[in-house]
């Protein structure tokens, strides 16, 4: 039985850089607004006091927190003791772990140390599937890497695949390029009101547009906001998928990538049961892929982890994605691209039509009405979007229909589906462990049904959308002998 451990004592000085980081966000636009009103003395005696017992007090907790914590890993189980007024006590056996990821943001490097998650890949409300050890020395998170997941080395297999510089044009066909876009217009909106100067902001707008149209003012505005986001979306690329490397080593699949925050993710080969191939409609318009593990121990992650722990490989050229592909399972081809999918029936085009159109049209309708009650300018806006928005639902649903497929290679099923998000997944047939079908009342009358093949691994439930009924029990039933045989009674009859 092993002895046990405390984390790094240098955990105190990581909590007092951090609670200065916090206290400096708050503190300087709170000095500003005192300021204003009086003095910068006089803002300095009411802001640095707080300051300094924020800091402070962040020392002495994490100090406590240090003393009051300790781990141990035994030949049977990783321990872990906890909690500053109620002792918890945690404990996961060993043939349970699926995964040791080490994560290291900027402050921890600074200091040389890592956090350590040890998780099970179950969810639970209470976050019992996992151990995060906060913080260790990187030696010491390598340590317990190689102890923990049985086999992994410092010692490669070979270098599946490393970052091309050249990846990073497809960062821009990113959904996150209007959300950046739109959040930094925000932040300058919510900054200039900390200081007082968000009404001189908006007369500088004004003064500038003075004479133009108030729509042509909001669509500049908007283009302006979006080549933000483009540049937050290069910036986000690189922070994340710098130094990226994908390895082999001896039984597992190793993923290390990060500029600021490094991050090291491992993936069991015995607990992987597929591929999910990624194509964002951006980056399938430029011919690039991305590639997502399907494993058990994979799922989701519900810390504060901003990144999903499953991608093998960012998005990159589509036939470097079914190279990887391929090479993460072991096969010469890989089966998301071997595999001849079955087209699902023209009724199923006419449902995704009809949504879209629906959907498109919402928005329409309520600046529309919005327009007639307060100012014509909506209405304009309610035009434009009109001509934007319904060529584009069309173009989704023809795209969304002929993105629906599914299909078997080897032992492989293999379903595809998504326009906005096409994903063609590839799951171990021996992974499936039961079937769900849903069949709503649109469905029913169309001769339609979704069928999910359920596995312990990734997602929990990879979908066949939309396809004949009554073919998709006959592929079912193929694809797993026996498992629907005692419920093969027609569902188009229910």
């Amino acid at each position: 039985m092993s002895d046990w451990q405390r984390l790094d004592p240098k955990a105190v000085a990581v909590a007092a850089v951090l609670g200065a980081g916090v206290a400096g966000a708050a503190g300087v636009p709170t000095a500003a607004g005192i300021a204003s009103g009086t003095s910068w003395p006089v803002a300095l005696l009411w802001v640095v006091p707080p300051v300094v017992l924020l800091i402070v007090g962040a020392a002495v907790l994490e100090h406590v927190r240090w003393r009051r914590t300790q781990y141990r890993i035994s030949a049977d189980r990783a321990e872990l003791h906890s909690g500053l007024v109620v002792l918890r006590r945690r404990t996961l056996t060993r043939d349970r772990i699926r995964s040791v990821d080490l994560t290291a943001n900027p402050i921890l490097r600074i200091f040389g140390l890592v956090a350590v998650r040890i998780g099970t890949g179950e969810q639970t409300d209470a976050g019992e599937g996992t151990l995060t050890l906060t913080p260790v020395t990187r030696a010491e998170g390598e340590r317990l890497r190689q102890e923990l997941l049985r086999g992994a080395t410092t010692e490669t297999d070979g270098t599946l695949a490393q970052l091309d510089p050249g990846w990073i044009r497809y960062a821009p066909t990113s959904f996150v390029v209007p959300v950046l876009g739109f959040g930094a217009g925000g932040a300058v909106m919510q900054v200039s009101q900390w200081f007082g100067l968000q009404e001189e902001l908006i007369d500088w707008v004004q003064s500038l547009s003075s004479g133009v149209p108030l729509l042509f003012v909001l669509l500049i505005l908007a283009a302006l906001l979006m080549v933000v986001g483009v540049i937050g979306s290069l910036g986000l690329f690189v922070e994340m998928w710098w130094n990226y490397r994908l390895d082999r080593e001896p039984g597992t699949l190793r993923v290390r990538r990060g500029l600021f925050t490094t991050r090291s993710i491992s993936v069991e080969e015995r607990r992987l049961r597929g591929v999910d191939v990624v194509e964002p409609l951006g980056a399938r318009l430029l011919g690039a892929a991305r590639v997502d593990a399907i494993a058990t121990g994979l799922a989701q992650q519900t810390d504060d982890e901003k990144t999903d722990h499953k991608t093998l490989l960012p998005v990159a050229p589509k036939g470097l994605a079914d190279r990887i592909a391929a090479a993460v399972l072991r096969e010469e081809v890989a089966p998301t691209a071997a595999a001849r999918l079955t087209p699902h029936p023209r009724a199923a085009f006419g449902r995704r039509l009809r949504i879209a159109v629906t959907v498109a049209l919402v928005p329409v309708l309520l600046l529309t009405g919005l327009g007639v009650w307060l100012t014509g300018v909506l209405i304009q806006l309610a035009a434009v979007l009109a001509v934007l928005a319904l060529p584009a639902a069309v173009l989704l649903a023809r795209e969304s229909y002929r993105s629906l497929g599914h299909g078997l290679t080897g032992n492989y099923l293999v379903t595809r589906s998504g326009a906005l998000r096409r994903s063609t997944a590839a799951l171990q047939r021996d992974g499936v462990i039961g079937w769900r079908i849903r069949q709503t009342i649109f469905q029913r009358r169309l001769g339609l049904a979704t069928f999910s093949a359920v596995t312990a691994a990734g997602s929990g439930a990879y979908s066949i959308r939309d396809a004949d009924a009554d073919e998709g029990l006959v592929f079912a039933e193929s694809a797993v002998p026996d498992l629907l045989t005692p419920f093969t009674t027609s569902i188009t009859t229910g």
